[in-house]
């Protein structure tokens, strides 16, 4: 059996991290939970990360920016629109990542103190990368990253591609 090097114990409690605050969140999730799903010990988890607030930190920061890396690479000059908004509506096809982003908003409004600060810096360069994408302006960026917003709220709610409140979106 090949041993995991501490980056990839790592990489994996980021991965299990995210799932388990995807639906517990911050304050229903132990660390327990994350450690029993990588399969290690919490004294080991508390090894690589100094806390619980650090490990969905990492996991909130890595969900951000894999969102933000998806888009940038699905971005085609000939409509960013379209092309960046159906490679967000096949990531949330992950419900982990559509939770998880959920779940980040809940607790920094819940927690700001805590590590509001860090998680709206991923956020800013996230809006900064969608802003040149499309063209450095900034109505068409709002308009964006709130259709995305509202991409979020109908899928939580669970509503179907076929429903009437998708009437207005492009496939």
């Amino acid at each position: 059996m090949v041993r995991m090097s501490a980056e990839e114990r790592r990489e994996s409690v980021i991965r299990a991290a995210i799932s388990e605050f995807a639906r517990g969140g911050y304050h229903g999730t132990s660390t327990e939970a994350i450690a029993r799903r990588v399969g290690v010990s919490q004294p080991y988890l508390f090894r690589l990360f100094p806390g619980k607030q650090a490990i969905f930190l990492a996991a909130a920061t890595r969900c951000l920016s894999e969102t933000r890396r998806v888009m940038e690479e699905a971005c085609t000059d000939a409509d960013p629109h379209m092309s960046m908004a159906a490679a967000y509506k096949d990531l949330i096809k992950d419900r982990d990542i559509l939770l998880m982003q959920m779940q980040v908003y809940v607790a920094v409004a819940a927690m700001e103190d805590e590590f509001g600060a860090e998680v709206r810096k991923v956020w800013e360069g996230w809006w900064d990368s969608m802003h040149l994408l499309l063209g450095a302006d900034a109505h068409e960026t709002t308009f964006f990253m709130s259709y995305g917003m509202l991409i979020n709220t109908l899928v939580s709610l669970g509503f179907p591609a076929n429903h009437r409140v998708w009437a207005d979106f492009a496939s």
